[in-house]
């Protein structure tokens, strides 16, 4: 995975606003995709990102893919800012 993955799957303002959607629960691509002006296959692409970058994990439900915030990345990513800025993680 990698910061590098991750920092370019949250550089995405469509992919920022997934995430948003997926904070308050788990939903299905198409759950996702209602929120958006866009393609279900750009949809799927963006949902590919942050699976690949770890932001998103998804469970199959019956014929349904469920996606799901994986808020540890992040954790992650929090801690490291904060070390850049000098920062112990219990500040």
């Amino acid at each position: 995975m990698g910061i590098q993955n991750t920092l370019q799957a949250l550089a995405d303002p469509t992919r920022r606003q997934i995430l948003e959607l997926l904070k308050s629960s788990p939903l299905t691509a198409g759950e996702i995709g209602s929120h958006f002006e866009i393609t279900a296959a750009a949809i799927s692409r963006h949902l590919s990102v942050l699976k690949q970058a770890g932001l998103v994990r998804d469970r199959r439900e019956g014929k349904f893919i469920i996606y799901e915030l994986n808020a540890s990345i992040l954790e992650e990513i929090l801690l490291w800012i904060q070390t850049l800025k000098g920062e112990s993680y219990d500040e």
